[in-house]
């Protein structure tokens, strides 16, 4: 299948942005200069100082870099690591296999995944590599079909009866060496969308709701 470049949709009066940062803070402290993050082994969570984790610190240069996100899908056992945006544009070929990725595995649809949705994933990743964190990003639920969101509402699964999951405009995420607290606090503070925060015993038990709607938090 061939495809065509696609233009990024154009920039927010907002430091994030699909098409760069017109707006960006500029005033970050340097990398260098703030502390770096220890991973403990195995899934062990990290705890930072609630005021280094906060997107809102990140200058014009983090948002002009090429985009490369590296996400993994334990539902279907898949895992890509794609360079999806350069130079102010979406790669199309790349955005196409990402949108794959985030498909419904359980319905086996694929849908138009919402590009700032990918941008808060990539972000979030990129941030927290400046700290040596370099982990693929678990896509734990993306775009759901009506009929599968309505399944796990059945099944009991914490899930909205309008869900941004139906239009690709959420995604259910996790990073093995953040805890739920910490993982959701950064998402918020890219002041993109919602922000669910699921809390679940065990390491791996927790996730984060994270979607390009209205602005809000919640704890499920």
């Amino acid at each position: 299948m061939q495809h065509n470049t696609a233009a990024a949709p154009k920039p927010a009066p907002h430091p994030v942005t699909s098409g760069g940062a017109a707006g960006a803070v500029a005033q970050a402290r340097p990398a260098a200069s703030m502390p770096r993050a220890t991973v403990p082994s195995g899934f062990g969570e990290l705890e930072p100082p609630p005021d280094i984790f906060d997107a809102q610190a990140l200058d014009l240069e983090f948002w002009l870099k090429p985009r490369t996100i590296d996400v993994v899908r334990p539902a279907s056992g898949e895992r890509a690591k794609l360079l999806y945006w350069k130079d102010g544009e979406i790669i199309d070929s790349a955005y196409q296999d990402l949108c794959h990725l985030l498909r419904d595995v359980n319905g086996k649809e694929t849908a138009p995944i919402d590009p700032k949705l990918f941008e808060t994933l990539w972000g979030t990743q990129a941030f927290v590599a400046r700290y040596g964190i370099e982990t693929p990003l678990e896509i734990l639920s993306g775009y759901r079909t009506p009929a599968s969101n309505q399944k796990l509402r059945e099944a009991g699964v914490p899930a909205a009866r309008q869900s941004l999951h139906i239009e690709g405009r959420a995604a259910d995420i996790r990073l093995a060496s953040l805890n739920s607290e910490v993982l959701g606090g950064l998402v918020k503070s890219f002041r993109q969308g919602g922000v669910g925060f699921y809390y679940r015993a065990g390491p791996r038990g927790g996730w984060i709701h994270a979607d390009t709607g209205l602005k809000r938090t919640w704890k499920g």
